[in-house]
């Protein structure tokens, strides 16, 4: 992976208000990689080594959460962001529109 691309997605993901939520394919597309959406996750998984980002508001394009990361949805319903019954985000209602 390359450095200038992990700092885009970095950037991009900075840029995500609170109580919004952004999908890992809409900033793949953001960072001109309109099929780059596991790469995104790759990034957002060693973010840490780059810094402190809001990675908790990117979610699936189905509004899932990352699995095994239970802390996610409590960081997210603290900023205000809805769940569906599911367990999905509304991203009806809570996704960015950049």
């Amino acid at each position: 992976m390359e450095d200038s691309f992990a700092y885009l997605v970095l950037a991009i993901v900075s840029e995500i208000p609170g109580g919004k939520v952004a999908t890992y394919q809409q900033i793949a597309r953001l960072a001109g990689r309109e099929r780059g959406a596991r790469l995104v996750g790759r990034v957002l998984s060693h973010a840490s080594l780059y810094g402190d980002y809001p990675c908790h508001r990117v979610v699936s394009s189905q509004g899932r959460t990352a699995p095994g990361w239970e802390e996610q949805r409590v960081l997210l319903e603290a900023e205000g962001v809805g769940f569906l019954k599911n367990g999905t985000v509304d991203l009806s209602l809570y996704q960015w529109r950049e």
